[in-house]
């Protein structure tokens, strides 16, 4: 990646004792801003923390230094360099005098969008979420000079504070071609959002701090225009949005709805409910809560959806490793519970639940036969591992034992039935680790939660009428049959295989489990050798799948079918 960070012309500004150990600094280009409030030490804050610049404490004399050197301050306390990013935001005491400085670097950093570049390409509107100082600002100005030069879109910014295009009436080459329309106080941006299509016909419109009820009305009014938005918030999650009233027309609002008794029957909820009040505003949403690391959801409105219903969440992560590629994994999240009133009623702890990550290393000791299951396809030109060595007892060990979620029966029972039959049946209270649920029929009808998370993890559901013995071993039994069938032969295909070949198994596998049955879609899988192709083939039928194997130009094109 490239960097413009125009730093000296910020250091010029400072007096001496917080400039030279700044010039010195080892990692002056990781700096994030600088601190100088009024009879305190100057500060320096960097990713990894912050540090003390001088014993000497800042006076009435360093600020005035500094200010005679700084543009007047707007509206909002913010001032800039020209032809720079930097920002330079002032605190004031009751009189209005300036007692403390805040100066914040503003960087071009050229390659930051290759993470999404082919969201950009879809011509979907952007909102991009996270923290302060995460980056926001910095991946919105790159964002602005792809749609505008290597697109070569008419793109317009509205820039309030001057912290997209620079300061100065020159906006910095940053942003391309894009045209950059100033705001003259904060509380008109929405007006200048409207005048910007109005008067220049632009194709994208960028944002940047949505925060008010008329911005995110203005937001709205844009997109029904067919104007592309990309715009940003403050919120780490999605669900931090919707719980915003101010914010939360921006992915389509909330209301409270009372089903009838029928349709709560048919739904399995409760008869009062919230639903997405219209269509996003949105409908692209990317959570940044690491330089490197995005969380993307592509479909604002299903998320939104499945967040209000309470259900478990797909995520996609993407990252940018140490060699500059790029690594798509798929997560699963527990959506946060809202109540009646349209407040969370908790946060879970930790988003995460499991993690995809197909590259498996020995360290991964784990189920692996889970792991798969828990796996989602990313694109198959990275989903060959260099480093992923499979160690044969790790596979032996996994389609051994059973775990099994028991719901509305007695536990006890079930245990004791286990124990006497001498059954490879572990119990387990995480539902996200089962293999199978057993359940009473009529609680499971009534309960659509369970049934969504055993969807989304693929976890078969045994259901029985009643607590009968009889219904309970004959459920038990079926259930080990099936996993010892279908495990073995998965372990006997694995045998003594290179792991080239473990590759390629895996690969088919997780392209079934995941696409063709999930999905009901068909997939071309990769290239490989006339003998690993027919190990390949053979894995199909063991699914009892259709599947069309042909040579092309020296290449073998193997496309499985859903039924």
């Amino acid at each position: 990646m490239l960097i413009a960070d125009d730093l000296d012309k910020l250091l010029d500004i400072l007096p001496d004792f917080v400039k030279n150990p700044l010039d010195k600094h080892p990692n002056k280009k990781l700096l994030i801003e600088i601190v100088m409030d009024l009879g305190r030490r100057p500060e320096a804050r960097f990713p990894d923390g912050p540090q003390y610049l001088s014993k000497v404490n800042v006076s009435w004399h360093d600020l005035d230094f500094c200010i005679k050197k700084i543009p007047r301050f707007s509206g909002d306390n913010r001032s800039g360099i020209e032809c720079t990013l930097h920002r330079i935001s002032s605190i004031k005491n009751r009189k209005g005098n300036i007692i403390g400085l805040t100066f914040r670097v503003g960087r071009a950093i050229f390659g930051t969008v290759s993470i999404i570049r082919d969201l950009l390409y879809n011509n979907k509107s952007i909102l991009l979420l996270g923290k302060p100082g995460v980056g926001k600002t910095t991946a919105i100005r790159e964002i602005t000079r792809v749609l505008a030069d290597e697109m070569e879109k008419r793109v317009v910014i509205i820039d309030t504070s001057n912290e997209i295009a620079g300061d100065g009436d020159i906006p910095h080459p940053a942003i391309g071609r894009a045209r950059r329309m100033q705001v003259t106080r904060p509380e008109l941006q929405h007006q200048v959002m409207i005048e910007a299509v109005e008067n220049h016909m632009p194709e994208v419109i960028i944002i940047d701090e949505i925060g008010t009820e008329l911005e995110a009305l203005a937001a709205r009014t844009i997109a029904e225009r067919g104007v592309q938005l990309v715009g940003t918030a403050h919120g780490n999650y999605l669900e931090s949005v919707i719980k915003n009233p101010t914010l939360s027309d921006l992915i389509g609002g909330i209301q409270y709805v009372t089903l009838g008794d029928d349709e709560a029957k048919r739904r399995g909820s409760q008869k009062s409910i919230l639903e997405r009040k219209a269509t996003p505003a949105f409908q692209v949403a990317i959570e940044i809560h690491k330089r490197d690391s995005w969380i993307i959801h592509e479909k604002v409105d299903q998320t939104v959806d499945l967040i209000l219903q309470g259900s478990v969440l797909s995520l996609q992560r993407r990252k940018i490793n140490q060699y500059g590629s790029i690594i798509i994994e798929s997560e699963t999240s527990d959506s946060v519970e809202f109540n009646s009133y349209g407040n969370m009623a908790y946060i879970h702890k930790s988003r995460v639940i499991k993690q995809s990550n197909l590259l498996i290393s020995p360290k991964q000791n784990q189920n692996i036969i889970n792991s798969l299951n828990n796996a989602s396809i990313r694109s198959f030109s990275s989903i060959k591992s260099t480093n992923s060595k499979l160690s044969r007892d790790i596979i032996h060990n996994s389609y051994n034992l059973i775990k099994l979620y028991v719901y509305g029966i007695n536990i006890q029972q079930i245990e004791t039935t286990i124990n006497t039959l001498n059954l490879s049946i572990s119990l387990t209270r995480d539902i996200s680790k089962a293999n199978y649920i057993l359940a009473l029929r009529s609680h499971i009808k009534q309960n659509c939660k369970v049934r969504q998370i055993a969807k989304s993890n693929h976890i078969i559901i045994y259901t029985i009428h009643n607590n009968n013995i009889n219904n309970v071993i004959r459920a038990l039994k079926q259930m080990q049959h099936l996993h010892t069938f279908s495990y073995s032969s998965w372990y006997q295909l694995c045998q003594y295989k290179s792991l080239v070949e473990l590759d390629a198994l895996f690969e088919v596998r997780c392209a079934i489990e995941k696409i063709v049955l999930f999905h009901k879609e068909s997939v071309e899988l990769l290239s490989y050798s006339t003998i690993i192709n027919n190990l390949q083939c053979k894995l199909i039928k063991m699914y009892n799948l259709k599947y069309s194997n042909s040579l092309n130009n020296g290449y073998r094109i193997l496309i499985i079918y859903p039924t």
